[in-house]
């Protein structure tokens, strides 16, 4: 491959639990690709979430969000723990993801849920319904429920409390997440599925107004909508009836969730946070697994890293515009997993599986071999 001169940006956000441990090994493999690609990472690493209130009083500090303005994509490990549950909201460790997708301004999160035929039966389901499922849900991410104001706490009259948020979106808002759904739409199946709940909230009423108008722009791709509760049903009964579906920050982070599961492991999941390409056709983006902190098993060497070495291979196509090597990791981690390589959340019954490290080991020998 040519090779690039300028070096990619990549800001590295280990944060919490198992981030560390998982950001880690994806590193070798960021690294095998600067090779491969003949285009060096200038790799920055800082702290986030519950290990950045510990050292700063915050989730995430001014500067750090000043260097994702500025780097060219940051892959985020995970945040999160009972240490820090007592904190206000604000002072969560996720209250620094939500600011780095805000300021970022990163409103579709696209989360692939693909089940590999060599883990159908570590799924939730029966293999039949899930072998060879290849959905991708569409969140928006910027707006919503979780952004909302007015929210909060208050002491009524009778001494009654009542909490509130607000879930609130304007049209562009919804426009251009549905957008990114239809335009991705044409490159898979052509079908979008628009989930909401227009039964009973008018933002739900509203995002389907605009999502019908935006499928007028695509005839050539076809639109349906959902309800979220038989959207989250359909999930279950027949999921391979789904190719693209786009929905609102609450309902897709609910619904992508369970998709994930019917893949065998939240293990397994990437997802990609994209903001709006500028005129030269970048775009801010942030890369994570699915998973969680997982501090349970932090430090152990248990934890599954394909769904942030996934997550780099999203980055790969999406932000350093390199499909050929994204398609290159994609097939070495399905090699190593028809090879019966298992961390132990994937593991057949009676396997104790391997380690963090020699997983991610198993995918470096195939990209050697390919």
């Amino acid at each position: 491959m040519a090779a690039a001169s300028e070096p990619f940006r990549l800001l590295v956000l280990p944060g919490d639990g198992i981030g560390p441990e998982v950001i880690g090994q994806t590193l070798r493999v960021v690294d095998w690709f600067g090779r491969f690609l003949g285009r060096p990472f200038a790799i920055s690493q800082d702290l986030v979430g519950g290990a950045c209130l510990d050292t700063h009083g915050v989730p995430v500090t001014d500067a750090v969000v000043e260097t994702a303005l500025s780097a060219d994509a940051v892959l985020f490990g995970a945040v999160g723990g009972e240490k820090w549950d007592s904190q206000p909201i604000h002072l969560r460790p996720e209250a620094g993801l939500l600011r780095l997708r805000k300021d970022l301004d990163l409103f579709a999160n696209l989360r692939p849920a693909i089940c590999y035929p060599e883990l159908a039966s570590a799924s939730a389901l029966r293999p039949e319904l899930v072998e060879g499922l290849d959905i991708l849900i569409i969140r928006e991410l910027t707006a919503g429920v979780y952004f909302g104001e007015p929210r909060g706490v208050e002491t009524l009259a009778n001494g009654v409390r009542r909490a509130f948020d607000t879930q609130a979106y304007t049209s562009e808002e919804v426009e251009r997440v549905v957008r990114a759904g239809f335009d991705i739409a044409r490159g898979r199946n052509r079908r979008v599925c628009s989930v909401d709940k227009a039964n009973v909230m008018q933002t739900g009423a509203f995002w389907r107004e605009i999502a019908t108008a935006v499928g007028r722009d695509y005839p050539d791709v076809e639109l349906t909508h959902m309800y979220a509760d038989n959207c989250a049903m359909q999930l279950m009964r027949r999921p391979k009836q789904f190719d693209v579906v786009v929905t609102d920050n609450l309902f897709g982070d609910i619904l992508s969730d369970a998709a994930a599961m019917l893949t065998g492991s939240l293990g397994l999941l990437p997802s990609a946070s994209l903001g709006a390409a500028g005129p030269d056709g970048v775009r801010k983006a942030l890369y994570e697994p699915v998973h969680g902190s997982a501090p349970d098993i932090a430090g152990r060497g248990l934890a599954n890293p394909l769904a942030t070495i996934l997550s780099f291979g999203m980055c790969l196509r999406h932000s350093m515009r390199a499909p050929e090597a994204a398609d290159r990791l994609e097939a070495a981690v399905r090699r190593v997993l028809a090879r019966g390589v298992r961390t132990a959340d994937i593991a057949r019954p009676g396997e104790a599986g391997v380690s963090t490290t020699q997983m991610t080991d198993a995918v470096l020998a195939e990209l050697d071999a390919m």
